[in-house]
């Protein structure tokens, strides 16, 4: 063969080699493994299960009502994130126990126990499900799952007794209690030197009904205090009952809790009010956040918000309304303090010095009625 002949063999034998080699090439590419699927999307995380318990019926005002407000309010700032349920007129005692460890066992892991009296069974069960959150209030014992939190309703009791020192024509109010514990001495004490330091010969009639809620008692008592002579009433019961005898018997009175205006008609002077909606977006989104600490105690008031004497009746004269106007800023400035001496109870005796300013444990402790105040305290049940 010729030399340039076999020189173009060669060549086109060469050629031949690299197109099967880059045929084979393709090849390994073509039969490599196919990609993997994308990951799929982690599913979505269930919300919280936060559950309420309330002492009495939610109703359309009152205690109860108050503190369903703010768990609806709760539940609309954390759409999809938090899933709410209540149980409502949980006997205290025994039954709270079982209430409680049937909302633990239904998945909820935040629980708020809305009567002071739901305090011990809400203590054990604390300790027994430590991974659930506890919130009780009015309360003072905590753990480490277990908060407590409260209002300052002594307050806007102390604004309604300024109204009250104002617009009484008999000098006679008239208070009806629930059960005698502090926070109940609290609001009669702070209602009677409320209206005291504008009418200082006012004194306060005290009816108890050892109930938080119990419509019948609460207008018997209303009643025995208006054929006393009282003529403006305050209460520390959960039901417009009271009120609404203030009304037919054509005398005075505020509503409490809740908005009661629509309850109260010609006697209503205004309602005093907690608005538990601040406390409850506070304490889910700590839960959200992981931020949630036990151990704590949270006294809300006037300055945050969470008090307030509201709708004041147009027959409240406009200087007596600016009085009010006037010490409420000044509450919410710190600027004043319902208990500051000197504080002289019924019998004379100073309880706290000239110039002094309580603090919360002197308020947690009150066990009488300042001077001013008529009846005698029972024992607790």
């Amino acid at each position: 063969m010729p030399h340039d002949q076999r020189k173009r063999t060669l060549l086109r034998l060469a050629a031949a080699a690299l197109g099967a080699a880059a045929l084979i090439g393709c090849g390994k590419k073509d039969d490599a493994a196919p990609a993997a699927p994308p990951a799929a999307a982690a599913p979505a995380a269930e919300p919280l299960k936060a559950a309420w318990i309330y002492v009495g019926p939610v109703g359309s005002a009152g205690w109860s009502y108050a503190h369903d407000q703010g768990r609806q309010a709760a539940e609309a700032a954390f759409a999809g994130q938090v899933k709410t349920s209540f149980v409502e007129s949980v006997p205290e005692g025994a039954d709270t126990e079982r209430v409680l460890r049937d909302l633990i066992a239904q998945g909820n892991t935040l629980i708020f126990g809305t009567s002071f009296g739901f305090m011990e069974a809400m203590v054990k069960v604390a300790r027994d499900f430590p991974q659930v959150k506890f919130e009780h209030a009015t309360g003072y014992k905590t753990a480490e799952n277990l908060n407590v939190y409260d209002s300052r309703f002594y307050q806007d009791t102390y604004l309604a007794g300024i109204i009250a020192g104002h617009m009484t024509k008999t000098g006679t109010l008239g208070y009806v209690g629930s059960v005698p514990i502090p926070e109940v001495l609290r609001n009669i004490n702070a209602f009677t030197l409320g209206a005291r330091s504008v009418n200082p010969k006012v004194k306060t009639r005290v009816v108890w009904t050892n109930s938080w809620y119990d419509p019948p008692k609460e207008t018997e008592a209303a009643q025995a205090l208006l054929d006393g002579g009282a003529d403006v009433l305050l209460q520390n019961t959960d039901s417009p009952a009271v009120i609404q005898a203030a009304d037919k018997a054509g005398k005075l009175a505020f509503g409490w809790d809740s908005d009661m205006s629509g309850f109260g008609g010609s006697a209503h002077l205004g309602s005093a009010i907690a608005d538990w909606s601040h406390y409850y977006k506070k304490a889910v989104k700590d839960v959200l956040d992981g931020t949630w600490k036990g151990g704590q105690v949270t006294r809300w008031g006037v300055p945050e918000g969470q008090n307030d004497l509201i709708k004041l009746s147009d027959r409240i004269p406009p200087e007596v309304r600016a009085q009010v106007e006037e010490i409420k800023g000044r509450m919410k400035d710190r600027g004043f303090d319902v208990f500051t001496g000197p504080v002289v109870d019924a019998g004379g005796k100073e309880r706290l010095a000239a110039g002094a300013r309580a603090d919360d444990a002197w308020m947690g402790a009150i066990d009488f009625f300042v001077k001013g105040v008529e009846g005698q305290i029972p024992a607790a049940k």
